[in-house]
């Protein structure tokens, strides 16, 4: 068994798609804006599947929308990401937080609110 995919759950796929793709530049593998979905390469053959949840879904799938992920990306120098991201628009909870562990985290929303974090691993 191995891990093949993760799910985020989203107002809008069309926005969506433009913050992946342009903001964060992964590649779109499957397209279906239309349907409500839009999967991109997530490298290490590992997608990310961002699916919309209709304004009239159930309450139970409305939650889903606009929490944290548990979604990290990894970038080689977190302050230089976080510097061309934020003059882009993108909102960070805080500047990069060195960890105790060794590296460095910074936390981000997507336009739907969820949260992701770049994390920078030690050298």
């Amino acid at each position: 068994m191995r891990i093949v995919g993760f799910r985020v759950f989203v107002r809008d796929a069309g926005r969506a798609a433009s913050f992946f793709q342009s903001l964060l530049q992964l590649r779109i593998t499957a397209d279906g804006r239309e349907q409500g979905y839009v999967v991109f390469d997530g490298g290490a053959g590992l997608n990310l599947v961002v699916e919309s949840v209709p304004p009239d879904a159930p309450a139970d799938e409305q939650v889903l929308v606009g929490r944290f992920t548990g979604i990290s990306f990894a970038v080689d120098d977190i302050v230089a990401e976080h510097a061309r991201l934020t003059a882009a628009g993108v909102l960070f909870d805080g500047a990069p937080e060195a960890q105790q562990w060794g590296g460095v985290l910074a936390t981000f929303r997507d336009p739907a609110g969820n949260q992701f974090q770049l994390v920078q691993y030690p050298r």
